[in-house]
């Protein structure tokens, strides 16, 4: 089996043995990581009614961001305090972390570290 084919099924696998596990609800959101090479990606989703429904979101490619580097842990850390911050906005303190299949480590943790210091429980 070719190799990246490999770590993309496992990667698949990892995400939906952790979607099966936790789920948001209004109560209680889930804040979904998405991380690529290029850039970093955070919603806070309701699950609760049939479709998954984005509350907030915050990416690295937001025009704000524009000539900036976004697949560092600078730049993850930011989108971590936007996503807070406009989850603030909207009356969303509590969240469900939804690491998206990815070890908590590097750009990961940092932008989790950063909604918690801007305000997010989790």
């Amino acid at each position: 089996m070719n190799k990246q084919k490999a770590k993309r099924e496992g990667l698949k696998r990892r995400q939906r043995r952790i979607r099966g596990k936790i789920s948001g609800t209004a109560e209680r959101p889930r804040l979904r990581v998405t991380r690529t090479n290029a850039n970093i990606h955070a919603q806070i989703i309701d699950d609760s009614e049939g479709m998954s429904k984005t509350l907030v979101s915050a990416s690295s490619i937001e025009s704000q961001f524009k000539g900036e580097n976004g697949g560092n842990k600078e730049a993850a850390a930011k989108i971590g305090k936007l996503v807070a911050e406009r989850a603030l906005e909207k009356g969303i303190t509590q969240v469900v972390f939804d690491r998206g299949g990815r070890i908590y480590h590097g750009r990961v943790k940092a932008l989790a570290e950063a909604a918690r210091e801007a305000g997010l429980k989790f």
